[in-house]
């Protein structure tokens, strides 16, 4: 009996404790990933058989896009301005401080744009998305539009994931260029940088594929913020405090799964460019 009850206190018994603790997450994430999959599926299966009304998705426009652009332009504005900050002692040292454009801009439109912009998005509408549609769930108005007929994917989802798809890009467009256009007036106008070649640098080492790099990234960007947050607000726990988790969780994997893909795409469209144009100067990466 003593040998018996030191194994059942003893080190294997915790080993196996952590096994079957360390499965069972495994499990319950390999369940999320296929209702995830299959909520996914359901949404691009409305979306290409049955588009939402103007009465649905105009909204959602407005809500996405229009009230986003104070908080992006902002956030674009100043991200500028702090890396003219930040770097503008370095290249000074290095008398090469007219080439500061070329740098910033560079990593404004590749990275940082469209990185930042979908963070800003995931924190007001991912969450918003879910904390909505949450509320919806908790007060079961999510089962009345089932009971009288109406498909909640089609009328609450597809609508938040075309608004996200199509503006996510629109509005990293406008956080780039608010970021240039920052960066250069901190730069010219407060630190005396001749405009003429910051402006030259600028245009010889940023061209239309690194802008479109940025634009095609958020396009995967606004897919994955409005899934998450309207998979998070569809399965929300019962009560305030699982509106409340739904919220929080949604911008916490939104945030993950934007770096995921920044990493992911910024390898994949660096080999297709690399794999047309071998010669290339490798400026990032």
């Amino acid at each position: 009996m003593a040998v018996d009850s030191e194994f059942a206190h003893g080190p294997l018994q915790k080993a196996a404790e952590v096994i079957a603790d360390l499965g069972e997450l495994v499990i319950d994430w390999i369940i999320a990933l296929g209702n995830f999959s299959i909520f996914t599926g359901r949404t691009a299966r409305w979306l290409f058989t049955r588009p939402p009304g103007k009465g649905t998705i105009l909204p959602n426009f407005y809500q996405i896009g229009v009230l986003s652009l104070p908080v992006v332009a902002l956030t674009g504005t100043f991200i500028g301005m702090v890396l003219v900050v930040q770097s503008y002692v370095q290249f000074r040292m290095l008398n090469i401080e007219t080439r500061l454009g070329a740098v910033i801009n560079m990593s404004l439109v590749r990275e940082l744009g469209p990185v930042l912009a979908a963070t800003m998005l995931a924190g007001r509408v991912g969450s918003s998305m879910a904390a909505e549609l949450g509320t919806m769930r908790v007060t079961e108005q999510i089962d009345a539009l089932s009971s009288m007929g109406a498909n909640p994917i089609h009328y609450l989802v597809v609508p938040r994931f075309l608004g996200c798809l199509l503006l996510v890009p629109a509005l990293t467009i406008m956080a780039d260029f608010m970021g240039v256009a920052g960066a250069f007036c901190y730069a010219v106008l407060l630190l005396g940088i001749d405009s003429h070649h910051y402006l030259v640098n600028s245009e010889q080492f940023v061209g239309n594929f690194d802008l479109f790099v940025g634009v095609f990234k958020s396009l995967f960007f606004g897919a994955a913020i409005a899934l998450i947050g309207c998979y998070r607000g569809f399965h929300c726990d019962p009560g305030a405090e699982g509106v409340g988790r739904a919220a929080t969780t949604a911008f916490v994997y939104s945030f993950v799964m934007i770096l995921l893909l920044d990493l992911l795409l910024g390898i994949m469209l660096d080999g297709v460019y690399y794999s047309f144009w071998p010669n290339a100067p490798k400026i990032i990466g």
